[in-house]
């Protein structure tokens, strides 16, 4: 009976299934309580079975392809040849259901199994918008920094005279015009992005993810194209503040960042976001890295005082308007993917529950977990506060090294030119590479809160014996003993990524960096008062006060380390 049945129903029964399909069980019944191919297919990533109905329905539903081919009861495929291990077994069992009605993958369509990534959207990457502001920015700040100093009209020769009282009052007068200029353009700078940062965030938030991309960027290039106005015509130095209030009145660097990250903490998982944030900030590193790297070279290129740096700052000018008509045109927000679905689509008539496509997700995932008790909330809160504090005072040790930086190396012990100064500042650049390459190690075996005292000790050390350089191979010394400084930031903000919501990302994240910027503020004027008044008797006084402050930080951050150990569930706590 059963093999008439097969021979009359063989040729109107056979199931349209495309050729891989075939190859792992083709025309098994999918009838309640039987099996089959179509659950391995989905749990194995062939494809997503959303819907099966019984018997009676009859109806199947494919993710949607790329081309597709309608079944229909009168149209269907021939059988492939059944692979010799399974020979004996398939013509035994067909299909008895009614043929498929939903998508049919075909021969020439773009499937799941033929492209490993079918959906894959070039344009919803930031990294190329972060690689051009950055460029354009390592020009702009080494232009900045060399256009200022030619401003103040001291030579830049690196040779020393035999007479130090003409030349050394010289380079201390030089010294604190250069440093004067600097608190009065980072309290500009980090004082108008108040005005506007929360607001971008806000919109973000609420309307689109490019509203905190796109305007800083034109903020930025605003600033640049007044640099470049004051090369071309000679404008006195206090223009370039004009340059640095229009960028804070479009949000600064503190909304362009939040909304970076923010873009790139909806397009990764929980426990792959340490390092997709981390892989932007190698970008970033590597493009700033680049730029540094020329910016001497290129500032050197037009002879004579007034047209000196022009090349430069045209470039600086032309990178940032690739960024913003990127970000405008072609940069496309990615679909989120900051918090796993908790409802799983379930395929009636099997044994179990099958979610659809998601590789982040895991076996104990797949059950359906209770929400989190509210006596969580307040240990989240405090453990959020803690990132805070520990982010900021460590922010304070770099943000004081940094803006101290260039003018220890325009000074006696070293003494650098142009070239030198585009090379030092292009060897902070390559704590980017080696920060993400100490991530993707350290993200294997070590915590979040692990990592980020590493890194904070990391800056603590190289900022130590950075307040008793002398010689040049020592200032590469103690940044190569920096390598790890770039972790702690951007894995506190990947931590308080997982404590909040996806919606709530840009507030969150704007207010950090305001905060960050606040605080840089106030170390930028204090770290350059104290260089002015030690730069004498101890120049590096203020790298040794940074190396304190760096230490500091970690006891914030071993607080939270400890109190997540003794607040969190176990299965709260998101494993690497």
């Amino acid at each position: 009976m059963r093999a008439d049945q097969s021979s009359v129903t063989r040729a109107e029964t056979r199931c349209a299934l495309p050729r891989r399909v075939a190859s792992l069980g083709r025309c098994q019944s999918l009838s309640p309580g039987r099996g089959g191919a179509w659950p391995f297919l989905v749990r194995g990533g062939v494809a997503a079975v959303r819907e099966v109905t019984g018997p009676q329905g009859g109806l199947l539903s494919f993710a949607p392809c790329a081309r597709v081919q309608l079944g229909s009861p009168g149209s269907h495929a021939n059988p492939e040849p059944q692979p010799s291990g399974i020979a004996a077994a398939a013509p035994a069992r067909q299909c008895l259901h009614p043929p498929i009605r939903g998508p049919i993958m075909c021969q020439g369509s773009i499937c799941p199994w033929r492209d490993p990534l079918p959906r894959l959207q070039v344009w919803t990457w930031i990294e190329p918008v972060v690689a051009s502001t950055q460029v354009a920015t390592s020009l702009y700040d080494a232009g900045l920094l060399l256009v200022v100093k030619a401003s103040f009209g001291v030579g830049t020769s690196s040779n020393h005279s035999s007479s130090p009282s003409p030349r050394g009052a010289l380079e201390d007068e030089q010294q604190r015009a250069i440093s004067n200029f600097y608190i009065v353009y980072h309290l500009v700078m980090g004082l108008t992005p108040l005005l506007s940062a929360y607001g971008l965030g806000w919109l973000s938030d609420r309307y689109h993810r490019k509203v905190s991309i796109c305007v800083p960027l034109l903020g930025f290039l605003l600033s640049r194209l007044v640099l470049l106005l004051k090369v071309l015509l000679d404008w006195p130095v206090e223009i370039l503040y004009a340059g640095a209030a229009l960028t804070g009145l479009c949000g600064g660097f503190s909304a362009f960042w939040s909304g970076v990250m923010a873009l790139g903490s909806l397009s990764s998982s929980e426990g792959r976001r340490s390092l997709r944030l981390i892989v932007i900030d190698l970008i970033l590193g590597l493009a700033g890295f680049c730029g540094s790297m020329v910016s001497g070279h290129l500032f050197k290129q037009m002879v004579g005082h007034s047209k000196q740096g022009l090349v430069l700052t045209a470039c600086s000018v032309s990178c940032a308007t690739c960024a913003l008509l990127y970000s405008l045109f072609l940069l496309k927000v990615p679909e989120s993917k900051a918090k796993p679905r908790k409802a799983m689509d379930i395929v009636p008539g099997t044994v179990g529950r099958y979610d659809t496509l998601d590789p982040d997700q895991t076996d104990k995932q797949s059950v359906v977990s209770p929400p989190p008790p509210p006596a969580t909330a307040k240990p989240k809160q405090i453990i959020i506060g803690l990132l805070f504090v520990g982010a900021i005072i460590y922010d304070l040790a770099v943000v004081g090294t940094v803006d101290v930086m260039p003018l220890f190396v325009l000074r006696e012990p070293l003494s650098w030119n142009q070239v030198q100064v585009g090379y030092g500042m292009a060897s902070g650049y390559t704590i980017f590479i080696t920060s993400f390459l100490g991530v993707l190690v350290f993200s294997r075996y070590l915590q979040d809160t692990t990592m980020i005292m590493i890194g904070m000790v990391s800056f603590a050390s190289g900022a130590l014996l950075l307040a008793f350089v002398k010689e040049t191979y020592m200032f590469y010394i103690a940044r190569a003993i920096m390598l790890f400084a770039l972790i702690p930031v951007t894995t506190i903000r990947s931590a308080m990524s997982k404590l909040i919501k996806g919606s709530s990302y840009g507030k969150v994240f704007v207010i950090l960096q305001l905060s960050l910027t606040l605080t840089g503020v106030v170390t930028s004027t204090l770290y350059n008062k104290i260089y002015q008044l030690t730069m004498e008797k101890f120049i590096g006084t203020c790298f040794a006060l940074s190396s304190f402050l760096s230490f500091l930080a970690i006891l914030p951050i071993g607080i939270v380390a400890y109190k997540q150990a003794s607040w969190l569930q176990p299965g709260d706590i998101t494993e690497k």
